[in-house]
């Protein structure tokens, strides 16, 4: 095994070095502080492998995200968001019979019970829609206490999965002030999810086969994406042994900044912004370029990707076909192909890699399908529940799995003597 050599002030140590099988490489610092008494500084973890793992596969300079070995490009536009789950969570592509049983247990499993809905009652109208999602992930332990039980286990992982998409529509309808839609056992889960959504007890809603395609593209790109924020939550939380529901709701909350799932709002936000002062997109990325300006384009750039996002890529193309099929300019596509286009031909831009990511497109397409703004988080949540549990299962997994328990420097007062309160100046 090869190994690395680390050196200060007079000490040494040899630490074992880790190769994925993309040829990764990691340096294994877990005897690091019993054999020394150092630990690492690594602010924002951006240089810590927090794990191994088998689930996705990204290499930020080429552009390449990898779904259990399966690229992206060929998942998002030929699979279904049924088969992607399955294939996170249990690591291969199913058969027809193991998807046929798997879509009927996800669809028999959308539907919440019935006191469940009480909850909803407590919201005060107008909740955010994130606020509802993770308490009421949170509550189906009461309804569902087996979630312990690891015979259970694939059970729980059907619930949650199909009962997200059910909780989401109704938190849309808590916050409108309108009844809830119930699931229908025959449809897929985008055009469920779509139907509770803008359905009503007194007008049907027929879904168009093109926004139920844009919706299963969008969460298939969603579902998972390495050790971000909310995944390392959800192993962080879960390497407790926090149940399911618990640790899912956890991540539900991790995503909910606008650093991390709320991005694609705050882009939108930015591109009504600059449809009302006209337009000018010059100025806006004038603007961006200044130092000075605390004005900044969002849905530029990623931190992972020094490359153009290959989502991005998928969604470009799925924006301006939705657009077209239903016959809807948006003044806001316009606006945000000039800023691409600028930040693809600006050399401020090209020599700092900031290319168009996800959630510049993501929230037009959502937009365009007449989901609010507020729940644009939302529907981040719902596509990458199962990338979630795929990584909750897989640390469950991991023989060996500790409590996750990091370190710090600590900057604050050296010992001090306490003074008594009558003799403080």
């Amino acid at each position: 095994m090869s190994t690395a050599k680390l050196s200060y002030d007079g000490k040494e140590i040899d630490l074992p070095v880790v190769i994925g099988s993309e040829n990764e490489v990691g340096i294994d610092i877990r005897k690091l502080r019993a054999e020394t008494g150092w630990i690492t500084l690594d602010d924002g973890f951006g240089n810590t492998g927090a794990c191994e793992s088998a689930i996705t596969f990204i290499d930020g300079d080429k552009g390449i995200l990898r779904y259990r070995g399966y690229r992206i490009e060929d998942l998002a536009t030929k699979s279904s968001f049924a088969e992607v789950c399955y294939l996170l969570i249990y690591g291969h592509l199913p058969s027809q019979t193991e998807l046929n049983a798997w879509r009927d247990s996800l669809v028999h499993n959308s539907f919440i019970h019935e006191d469940m809905l009480k909850f909803y009652e407590g919201f005060p109208l107008g909740s955010h829609p994130m606020a509802i999602l993770a308490s009421m992930i949170a509550s189906l332990h009461a309804f569902h206490p087996d979630v312990d039980d690891p015979e259970h286990l694939d059970i729980n992982i059907s619930r949650i999965i199909g009962k997200t998409k059910t909780i989401a529509a109704f938190a849309y309808k808590k916050t409108i002030g309108h009844p809830v839609v119930y699931p229908r056992v025959h449809q897929s889960y985008p055009a469920n999810f779509l139907r509770m959504m803008f359905a009503t007890p007194a007008e049907e809603y027929e879904v168009p086969r093109e926004m139920e395609t844009a919706l299963n593209m969008l969460l298939i790109i969603h579902a998972d994406h390495e050790q971000n924020c909310s995944t390392s939550t959800t192993r962080m939380v879960g390497s407790s042994l926090a149940n399911l529901f618990a640790s899912m709701s956890a991540a539900v909350s991790g995503l909910w900044g606008e650093r991390h799932g709320g991005a694609n709002q705050r882009v939108i936000e930015m591109l009504e912004e600059i449809a009302s002062n006209g337009g000018d997109t010059k100025k806006y990325v004038d603007k961006a370029k200044d130092k000075d300006d605390p004005f900044r384009l969002m849905g530029f750039g990623h931190r992972v990707y020094k490359n153009f996002d290959p989502r991005a890529t998928i969604l470009k193309t799925a924006c301006d076909e939705v657009l077209s099929k239903i016959g809807m300019h948006d003044p806001l596509l316009d606006i945000a192909k000039e800023l691409e286009q600028a930040a693809l031909e600006d050399p401020y831009f090209v020599e700092r890699k900031l290319y168009p990511n996800v959630d510049f497109y993501s929230g037009i397409i959502y937009r365009a399908m007449g989901i609010p703004v507020n729940m644009f988080t939302v529907m981040f949540a719902i596509g990458r529940m199962p990338g979630w549990i795929a990584h909750w299962k897989e640390m469950r997994e991991t023989p060996g799995n500790r409590i996750h328990r990091p370190r710090q420097i600590y900057t604050g007062e050296t010992e001090r003597d306490y003074v008594a309160i009558d003799k403080r100046g």
